[in-house]
């Protein structure tokens, strides 16, 4: 993941890929890179798995957000709320 915007106090942003994990998509956030902000906004979604925050993508989201195992995504806590949106670096062939 990599830091975008934002200090852990206030506004966290990240972006990096998403990977397949136990047959599932998911986005794994390492806990020091904001992971720890994040996670009590992901409840329900997301889980604490070793070092990581892990966040299943559900199948549904994934058509919405026209991504798949590779795509970039950003997740950030901007609004108070845990937000993923697709990279626009997905669009530039970057990834």
């Amino acid at each position: 993941m990599k830091r975008l915007i934002g200090s852990m106090a206030e506004v966290v942003s990240l972006e990096g890929p998403v990977e397949v994990v136990d047959d599932e998509l998911a986005i794994l956030i390492p806990l020091d890179a904001g992971g720890d902000v994040l996670a009590p906004l992901a409840k329900g979604i997301g889980d604490v798995d070793g070092e990581f925050l892990k966040v299943v993508i559900q199948p549904w989201l994934a058509e919405n957000l026209r991504i798949a195992a590779g795509s970039l995504v950003i997740v950030d806590n901007a609004n108070g709320k845990f937000t993923i949106t697709r990279s626009p670096a997905n669009d530039e062939g970057i990834h």
